[in-house]
């Protein structure tokens, strides 16, 4: 498999849940203004979508959407317990909080590192982001992480927007739940092997 990424980007985490599960891989970097990959190809005619992450299976489909992705990696390594079995109310809790970092978390940070985005909407967003992070705190208190004492590829989602706190300047340490478990993921070995190989290390 060969999964396309950009450093830091929302990309790092299917690239952690890769070493998570152990599986073969290799990756090739984007720059996501030219669309040229790493090794000089055109970017948009792998994925005509243009960003990242994208995984290119071993049979030549391309599986897009970091969520799909994540579960996808998960399913095959289902000893790993990277996600609870589908069908079960625990999986629908899984996909749940996929949704809910993508869709009011990572959209939310979004606009920050647009510099066409106004500052009205930035304060918005910062509002907006305040409370997402003080609820996810609240459900994280006593937890080690998100469905409980197993690490999910839900995790690995949200490690990777929760370091992108710190370039729009929130810190963390204002909710010691998140700060905890930020520092708690981070010293997975497998969230260490891809931040290394991300250059972010």
């Amino acid at each position: 498999m060969k999964l396309f990424l950009k450093p830091g980007a929302c990309s790092l985490s299917p690239h952690i849940v890769l070493e998570e599960a152990g599986l073969k891989y290799e990756t090739e970097t984007v720059d996501l203004q030219t669309k040229v990959t790493g090794s000089g190809q055109d970017y948009t005619k792998t994925n005509p979508k243009g960003y990242v992450p994208a995984l290119l299976l071993d049979n030549g489909e391309l599986l897009t959407e970091g969520p799909a992705i994540v579960q996808y990696l998960a399913d095959q390594v289902p000893e790993k317990k990277l996600a609870p079995p589908n069908g079960t109310p625990e999986r629908y809790r899984l996909q749940s909080w996929l949704t809910f970092i993508g869709t009011e978390l990572h959209k939310t940070f979004s606009p920050f590192f647009n510099p066409a985005t106004p500052d009205a909407w930035k304060t918005i967003c910062r509002a907006n982001l305040d409370r997402r992070l003080g609820y996810i705190a609240e459900q994280l208190t006593g937890k080690d992480y998100l469905l409980g004492a197993d690490f999910s590829v839900a995790d690995a989602y949200l490690f990777t927007v929760l370091g992108w706190a710190k370039y729009i300047d929130i810190d963390l340490a204002k909710w010691p739940a998140l700060a905890a478990y930020q520092a708690r993921v981070a010293a997975r070995p497998s969230v260490t092997a891809a931040m290394k190989a991300e250059g972010l290390l």
